[in-house]
């Protein structure tokens, strides 16, 4: 490897880890680690410059830094290797004839510890940028890109060339309705202030950090602008995994992660445990599409304050939770979750034993405008306000619409009737909204509905005079860049 024209370090896959396995059926790999494919006669590693790859043909060789372990796709594609640890600045460029491996946990730096002013010695950044275009696979549930504190990802695609995370079976041709779970996600741990504190430590505080449920990463800190990079115009398709029994990776899963982060046109397909999932932090989201997740589409958590806008939640027929699960459980209440969420269209699924559209409890707050929930489940309601500890937080509900053969979840914690006083105290809500949605794009009930301007709850969001996440058959903001939404498209 040539150390001056890449700072890269190639470490060592500490320990085989055997695979567990999963119902998405691309987990039956011996090892996660290299050598999960067979090395190609005469592939050599190198920079490729100069090599021109013919449509269909795998490339002959892979870029300097990355390790060439064959081919995929019936030897149509060469597959790179990305280095299990990243320090210094990495490149994964667009190349013809080439897909890239995520073997085991990728490791974008080391944790540089809470305090950006005081990182912890000798720990390295990695800084992993990803070109458009550009595809990555995992072969295994095992198989993540872990960004650690005090690194960075950018993953920038554009609308008509988005960069694709997703499965080496999905590579291969396979897909469904129904594959899930084939790699492990995105893992991004940042310094911004959560609230499962050590005892005797009160958010928010420098001191204030946890261990991701993997086991692998500490995240938090106090640092609430904190920036771990950008994802821009990215799909990732078919991860979750579970490391340990009730220990999961999520599609995307965001540990403390600041609001300097840009999280901006992003797809989540078919992930077998949560599409999206917040562990405290400020991070903000805009245009965002969570489809077919296996338990909720976004679940939020540890004091998590930022805000999503532009979200179109649809389960898939035969999969999927909750659309939204929002709690603050085992945290101190002076930092519990404030989520905001504006602009957004949640599709329930008719599955059975599907869960509630919003679920409330543990006393999460938060603030929720410009919102449809919609279900032809006859067994699901739309809003299940779970205890009265999440009563006293407040959460409110402004031009936000109900179309659920149940709005308010009847249970022993907060019965319908106290639901529907909370419910009622924001203004232009309806528990009673007769959908006219043409799939996720509104019709002429939902056009019709009084509009609350996002800016006045929170200065992230933008002003819009209309409710739900796509205005009219005009507002194609979802358009070209996703996967699986439009007529005729698949993942």
């Amino acid at each position: 490897m040539n150390g001056a024209t890449l700072k890269i370090t190639l470490v060592a896959s500490v320990g085989a880890l055997a695979l567990a396995a999963c119902s998405g059926g691309a987990d039956n790999v011996a090892s996660p680690g290299e050598g999960a494919f067979p090395p190609s006669a005469g592939g050599g590693t190198g920079t490729g410059g100069g090599t021109t790859t013919p449509p269909g043909q795998a490339a002959s060789d892979c870029p300097t830094g990355f390790a060439n372990v064959g081919t995929v796709a019936n030897g149509t594609l060469r597959a790179c290797q990305l280095p299990q640890t990243i320090v210094g600045n990495l490149v994964v460029p667009l190349r013809a004839g080439t897909v890239y491996a995520i073997s085991g946990r990728v490791d974008v730096g080391q944790d540089r510890g809470a305090d950006p002013n005081n990182p912890i010695a000798g720990a390295q950044q990695g800084i992993l940028t990803i070109e458009a275009g550009v595809r990555l696979f995992g072969s295994g549930g095992l198989d993540y890109i872990n960004v650690q504190r005090g690194s960075q990802i950018f993953a920038e695609g554009t609308a008509s060339n988005p960069i694709i995370f997703t499965s080496r079976s999905n590579i291969e041709g396979n897909a469904g309705a129904d594959l899930i779970g084939q790699w492990g996600g995105i893992v991004i741990a940042g310094r911004a202030p959560i609230a499962s504190c050590p005892a005797g430590t009160t958010p928010p505080n420098v001191n204030c950090v946890a261990t991701f449920e993997g086991g692998v990463s500490l995240y938090g800190g106090n640092s609430p602008t904190d920036n771990s990079g950008r994802l821009r115009y990215v799909q990732v398709r078919y991860p979750g995994f579970e490391i340990q029994p009730n220990r999961e990776l999520n599609g995307i899963t965001l540990l403390g992660v600041g609001s300097g982060t840009t999280i901006d046109h992003v797809q989540v397909h078919n992930s077998s445990d949560d599409g999206i999932e917040f562990f405290g932090g400020t991070v903000n989201l805009k245009h965002v599409v969570v489809t077919g997740a296996d338990d909720d589409s976004l679940d939020t958590d540890e004091g998590w304050r930022g805000g999503v806008q532009f979200l179109i939640v649809r389960q898939r027929a035969n999969g999927g939770d909750r659309g939204f699960e929002q709690s603050s459980a085992g945290v101190q209440a002076s930092l519990n979750s404030q989520p905001k969420f504006a602009n957004f269209t949640v599709l329930g699924t008719t599955r059975t034993g599907a869960g509630d559209l919003q679920v409330l409890n543990t006393g999460t707050g938060g603030r929720f405008v410009n919102g449809i929930f919609a279900s032809a489940h006859t067994s699901t309601a739309c809003i299940d306000v779970d205890d009265t500890s999440t009563v006293a937080a407040a959460p409110r509900w402004d031009s936000v619409v109900l179309a659920c053969s149940s709005p308010f979840r009847n249970d022993t914690g907060v019965d319908a009737a106290q639901a529907t006083t909370l419910f009622n105290v924001g203004a232009n809500n309806s528990a009673s909204h007769t959908s006219t949605l043409s799939g996720f794009v509104n019709g002429s009930n939902e056009t019709g509905r009084v509009a609350t301007d996002p800016k006045t709850i929170y200065s992230f969001f933008d002003s819009v005079t209309y409710i739900g996440a796509v205005r009219d058959a005009n507002d194609t903001w979802w358009s070209g860049w996703t996967c699986g939404l439009a007529s005729g498209s698949s993942c």
